[in-house]
């Protein structure tokens, strides 16, 4: 029985749009709701939000691409200035228009004249008895052009009296979109976040031909178990699956194992998605370069050094005040005298029964601004002046979040401040 059932459209095509876009047919129901027939005057605008990976985009292409509707997709990101963002339209309608003819350069200044050249190019096009679609992809950049274009863009069905619905895909709310002067109120439409069961279907989709699909469901299962608590971005996962399965395979392919032998691929897979782990979202490192990775000898879950935080390059000072930071975040006060004092005289083996646990296992603990300067000084071999140089570079790195300031900036004693980076990095920065 289809999900997806609509007097306007033929069944094949609603059955193979069901089919291309999995989980998502509640929302594909409604938007054809919304859109009713071609012929019809459908709403003048439609705002669908949710958070980056929830199929907006791709569901809005692939919903007016497989139903054949006349649609103009525009990224604002791409398009990021008024002018850029309209002469884009119209020049997507002239290419409509005339797929053999090559399109020529429309210059449109302001909305007005978007308005008349708009209602040329449909003309031409001969689409009054169907409705035209403007879909306008991260139409949060909108917030950041003129003040009259969100609003216009909100009426062009009555700007142009044509028969045209405007379509704002984002990641915010409505509310942070509402000018303060009022507009016309579109219709809201929520993409909630795929759950792990949605997830588990759609990338099960993706087997390879080669091997069952109980087999590939089942290494699908083993990825989102171990990345679904730090990443439910769809299209990270897809690259995740695709990277590790070679590995995942390696047993059956060597005649070690069966595809049923559950335990021993998972032995052979796992430390391979703890190094895998540590690139989540970076994209530090190519296809191949990760597999090369993979082949070379080492500690698992060690990059050697191929972390993106390995690479940030800081001014002279910043490394210093960076690895004086440290210092202060993960060793006690009391021991500063003997650390970076030449002189410090005889001091006193003693340790109480708790500090056998090692700093970094326990975190970072904050501290005062005064000791991060004095160790500066004593690790560095020249004179440091304690200029507003050295002041606004410790304002770059919390900036950088390489810092965090501790407690509320109204406090008596001076701002104090954290240590946010690991041991690894401090590591490559003192090298």
């Amino acid at each position: 029985m289809p999900n997806l059932e609509h007097p306007a459209y033929p069944a094949a095509r609603l059955l193979q749009l069901e089919s291309l876009v999995p989980c998502r047919e509640s929302q594909v129901s409604m938007l054809l709701s919304i859109f009713g027939e071609r012929q019809h005057f459908s709403f003048p605008s439609i705002f669908i939000y949710g958070h980056t990976s929830s199929g907006k985009t791709y569901v809005m292409q692939t919903l007016l691409n497989t139903l054949q509707l006349p649609h103009v997709f525009v990224n604002c990101v791409e398009y990021f200035t008024s002018r850029l963002l309209l002469e884009e339209i119209l020049i997507q309608l002239q290419s409509r228009s005339s797929e053999t003819e090559q399109t020529s350069h429309v210059s449109c200044d302001t909305f007005n004249d978007f308005v008349r050249l708009f209602k040329q190019a449909v003309k031409s096009q001969e689409l009054q008895d169907e409705t035209l679609y403007v879909v306008l992809d991260r139409a949060e950049q909108l917030r950041e052009m003129e003040a009259n274009i969100l609003p216009a863009f909100l009426r062009l069905q009555e700007l142009t009296d044509r028969s045209v619905t405007v379509v704002l895909l984002s990641e915010i709310v409505w509310e942070l979109f509402r000018p303060t002067t009022g507009c016309f109120e579109p219709v809201t439409l929520y993409f909630p976040d795929y759950s792990i069961g949605h997830l588990q279907k759609i990338l099960s989709q993706n087997h390879p031909p080669e091997y069952s699909t109980d087999f590939y469901s089942a290494y699908i299962n083993i990825l989102l178990g171990v990345f679904y608590m730090v990443c439910r971005n769809l299209k990270e996962l897809h690259h995740l699956a695709a990277l590790n399965f070679s590995k995942y395979c390696e047993p059956v392919v060597r005649g070690e194992a069966n595809e049923r032998d559950t335990r021993k691929l998972w032995k052979n897979i796992e430390p391979h998605l703890k190094k895998a782990m540590q690139t989540v979202y970076l994209r530090e490192v190519s296809s191949s370069q990760w597999e090369r990775l993979q082949l070379d000898s080492g500690e698992p879950g060690q990059l050697k050094g191929l972390s993106a935080h390995t690479h940030v390059e800081l001014p002279y000072y910043s490394k210093f005040l960076l690895i004086a930071a440290y210092l202060a975040s993960y060793n006690p006060v009391r021991t500063d005298k003997r650390f970076f004092l030449k002189h410090h005289g005889k001091i006193r083996k003693t340790m109480k029964k708790h500090e056998k646990t090692s700093n970094h296992l326990l975190g970072p603990k904050p501290f005062p601004l005064d000791r991060l300067l004095a160790i500066l000084y004593s690790i560095v071999d020249d004179r440091v002046v304690p200029t507003a140089n050295i002041f606004s570079q410790i304002t770059s790195l919390v900036t950088l979040q390489l810092l965090s300031v501790v407690g509320h900036n109204d406090q008596l004693d001076g701002p104090r401040y954290k240590c946010t980076v690991s041991l690894d990095f401090i590591r490559a920065v003192a090298r």
